[in-house]
C-alpha cells in the first residue's frame, strides 16, 4: 500500500501531466525535478505542462496482472515518449493487437486503480491512441 501523503505530493503532476523544463538548456523532465541534470546549480528550473501528445518507444501487453488489476487483462503497458522528450511507462487505452511501435498517442485523464482496503481510487494519465 502506497502512503498517502506521496500520493497527494505527486497528485499535481498526476492529474494534469505536469513535469518541469530548464530555462538554460531547455530539458523537460517528468516526474517534476528540482534541478537540471545538465545545468546542475546554474540551472533554473520551471513548472511545465507537456502537450500530451507523444509515441509509442516499447509495449507488452499483460496478460497476468497484479493484484488489483485483474479485471483489465489484456492491457498494453507502454513507454512512451513525449513530444519534449522524457519518458515515461503508462497504460495504453484500446486494443492490444492494434498497438505498434511508433504509433502517436494522446493523453487522458482516467482511473487508475483502487488502493487498501477503503477503496480509496485514485486517477491519472492513460493514453490512446492519437487518432481515437
Amino acid at each position: 500500500m502506497s502512503s498517502v501523503p506521496r500520493f497527494w505530493r505527486s497528485i499535481g503532476s498526476r492529474y494534469n501531466l505536469e513535469g518541469t523544463r530548464c530555462k538554460e538548456c531547455g530539458e523537460h523532465f517528468y516526474p517534476p525535478r528540482n534541478f537540471c541534470v545538465n545545468c546542475r546549480r546554474v540551472g533554473h528550473i520551471e513548472p511545465y505542462k507537456f502537450k500530451g501528445t507523444g509515441k509509442i518507444i516499447s509495449y507488452t501487453i499483460i496478460h497476468t496482472a497484479a493484484e488489483g488489476f485483474e479485471d483489465q487483462t489484456p492491457y498494453t503497458l507502454a513507454i512512451i515518449q513525449l513530444d519534449e522528450g522524457p519518458r515515461l511507462t503508462s497504460q495504453v487505452i484500446g486494443d492490444p493487437e492494434k498497438i505498434h511501435i511508433g504509433m502517436r498517442v494522446r493523453s487522458v485523464f482516467r482511473k487508475l486503480g483502487e488502493d487498501g482496503e477503503g477503496g480509496m481510487i485514485y486517477y491519472g494519465t492513460k493514453f490512446v491512441p492519437e487518432d481515437a
